[in-house]
């Protein structure tokens, strides 16, 4: 009896087991043909100062307007006793200083306070650099962390004196360290003595930045981009760029040098929408081209910093008169010969010079430079016509990126393709910010595209989930999706960045973004694990793979499936990236064709990123919600029956051996 129920059993599930790998959706991968190189630079990171992305985030200095030469000059900063501007200080581009004078009577304070941005973070025991440069003669002043909402015995968390000993300007320094962890503090000075104390570039840094820079980044924030393995690093944006007018464009030349001596610069995201408006965000260039080029090479991607082309924002100029004239350009254009020269130029030169003077005498090693952000129409092709023939002549090398406009396709898109192709340009920046029947329907959007036209940098892009413009999982989910067919076509993408790269919680202008951080704390959303899927299972080169001989990129009768593969040749494996997008779990077989009789297929792993809750997402409380799992499979002979989950983008990897 037990003999014969288990012969049933057995046979019931071999049927069953038949019957799944008939029903499954049958995907060939052709291993025997290494196709097209997939570059180095396919996935990477996109940074705009937007958000409060670069000062109050990224950039590690805790003081918010601490050269007093914000257009309110006291803006970020409370003021008591005795206190005058002045307008003759030691640093030209930045001339503004305070003097702390006797209040006048023993019992009166003066001093100044500054309330960071949203606050200033501090933790339990870390160190914290204070420095200012100051001037005056036997005075002293007092620098102190305070809780200045403590409803305890004292606000002060900790305090330093500090001697002030020079009628000359001179730079001074104070480690505090406080005691208590605290995500809105704020910084106090007292004036300790009765005569007067000039104080200028008023600094907070973390002691603890990433890797230990003065002037340095936010060291968990910078590991969140490191550890998606970047491939290139486009900077400094986006839209500030252009400038809502060409007076508050960025100018990389006043983003080197001194740090005290880089100016002050509107940034165009403060004001963009009323409804998110952040009259008090302004750009220090602290964090300036040289410390992005820093970040670059720390990351091991390629820079890619992006230029004006002479066009303030076209979104926000409809004048002709608000843009360089093309006959004027000729200082736009010099400023992108400069950039090269200051990124790869041997020390004699001016530029090389400055760059050896920062700390890094050898050279970046630049290999792309873009022209204009998202300009449109025939006065883009116009401008871009010039900068690409005086690079061209001055740098042969030098690969340019030329735009294709603000959207995906439409009559600006239409047209400026065929102008990048005539202009020769190296690659065209696309971007697109779409919903989710956007992605869903855009597997295939680079099959057909023109092989031997640029290349693609698809330079901004995010699933805006329609009235969900969060970073739920969902959206994640097409992303990822969609990203097979960029992979699936490395011959013709060779970059792609996500789109905006950082985000305050309580100073966001624009959502989705990639990481999400307070004062202390931060968060990878599900789009970051997407990122860091790709950027660590990018593979070296694409692998023909097939259903009913067509590509698996969710078209109809594909139940939702989209799938990429591609061989890796330092670590001799197959990486296969699969995303249901349907609400059904999928049977998949996967059989590897063309593999020579003596080579087999390994065990097997499975990187799945899953959530029941399509609507949710990490956050700073809950930041590991949703994150990918691992799991071995089993693979017979070259072929693998298995089920990817509704909703999941799985990751498969096998060793030939």
């Amino acid at each position: 009896m037990n003999k014969h129920f288990a012969f049933f059993s057995a046979l019931a599930l071999s049927a069953s087991i038949g019957l799944n790998a008939q029903n499954a959706n049958q995907m060939v991968i052709q291993a025997n043909k290494i196709g097209a190189e997939i570059q180095p630079t396919m996935y990477g990171h996109f940074f705009e100062d937007i958000n409060y992305g670069a000062d109050g985030g990224l950039y590690a200095e805790l003081v918010k307007n601490r050269s007093f030469d914000f257009p309110q000059n006291f803006m970020g900063w409370d003021i008591f006793g005795k206190v005058t501007l002045q307008n003759d200080g030691p640093f030209e581009r930045n001339p503004h200083y305070v003097r702390l004078s006797d209040p006048g009577h023993v019992h009166k304070r003066t001093g100044i306070e500054n309330e960071g941005f949203f606050g200033i973070g501090i933790k339990a025991n870390e160190k914290y650099r204070f420095t200012v440069w100051a001037r005056g003669e036997n005075q002293k002043i007092i620098v102190e962390l305070i809780d200045n909402a403590s409803m305890g015995e004292s606000q002060v968390i900790t305090s330093q004196e500090l001697a002030i000993n020079s009628k000359e300007w001179k730079k001074y320094e104070v480690i505090l360290t406080p005691g208590e962890t605290q995500p809105k503090a704020h910084l106090r000075i007292f004036l300790a003595s009765p005569g007067d104390v000039d104080l200028e570039h008023v600094s907070l840094f973390p002691v603890d930045t990433w890797k230990g820079r003065e002037n340095g980044l936010r060291k968990d924030l910078v590991q969140a981009l490191v550890d998606t393995k970047p491939g290139v690093f486009r900077f400094p944006g986006g839209c500030i760029v252009e400038g809502t007018d060409l007076a508050t464009r960025y100018n990389w030349k006043n983003s080197v040098g001194p740090v005290e001596n880089r100016p002050i610069n509107e940034n165009r995201w403060h004001y963009t929408f009323p409804h998110r408006f952040f009259p008090d965000y302004f750009q220090t260039y602290g964090m300036g081209f040289y410390e992005l080029f820093l970040l670059a090479e720390d990351m091991g991607a390629e820079p890619l910093p992006v230029l004006s082309c002479g066009l303030a924002c076209q979104f926000q100029n409809d004048d002709p008169k608000a843009h360089v004239p093309v006959d004027q350009l000729d200082s736009y254009i010099q400023d992108a010969l400069d950039l090269i020269e200051f990124a790869n130029g041997d020390t004699s030169t001016k530029w090389g010079k400055l760059r050896a003077d920062m700390g890094h005498p050898a050279p970046f090693d630049l290999k792309f430079i873009g022209i204009g952000n998202e300009q449109w129409g025939p006065e883009y092709p116009a401008r871009l016509k010039q900068f690409v023939e005086a690079i061209r002549k001055a740098y042969p090398d030098m690969k340019i990126i030329g735009s294709s406009g603000p959207n995906s396709e439409g009559k600006d898109f239409e047209y400026l393709w065929p102008e990048m192709k005539k202009l020769k340009v190296d690659l065209v920046d696309e971007h697109f910010y779409r919903p989710e029947n956007w992605f869903l329907k855009s597997g295939n959007r680079y099959d057909n595209y023109d092989r031997k036209g640029p290349k693609v940098f698809a330079g901004e892009y995010a699933c805006h989930g329609a009235g969900k413009k969060w970073n739920h999982f969902h959206a994640s989910l097409l992303e990822a999706a969609f990203l097979t067919g960029v992979e699936r076509n490395a011959d013709v993408v060779h970059m792609a960045t996500y789109a905006p790269l950082l985000a305050h919680v309580e100073g966001w202008q624009w959502r989705p973004d990639l990481i999400w951080f307070d004062n202390l704390r931060s968060v990878r959303t599900c789009t970051w694990y997407v990122q860091s899927l790709y950027g660590h299972y990018k593979g070296t080169n694409v692998v023909p793979l097939t259903m009913n001989k067509q590509a698996v990129s969710g078209q109809e009768g594909q139940n939702g499936l989209f799938a990429s593969a591609v061989w890796d040749e330092p670590t001799q494996s197959y990486i296969v990236k699969i995303a249901n997008t349907s609400d059904k779990a999928q049977q998949v077989n996967l059989e590897f064709k063309g593999l020579k009789k003596s080579a087999k297929l390994g065990e097997g792993k499975v990187i799945t990123l899953h959530s029941d809750n399509p609507d949710a997402e990490n956050t700073l409380d809950n930041p590991n919600l949703i994150v990918p799992k691992e799991a071995s499979v089993n693979i017979e002979g070259n072929t693998l029956n298995t089920e990817v989950g509704a909703m999941t983008f799985a990751v498969y990897t096998f060793k030939k051996l």
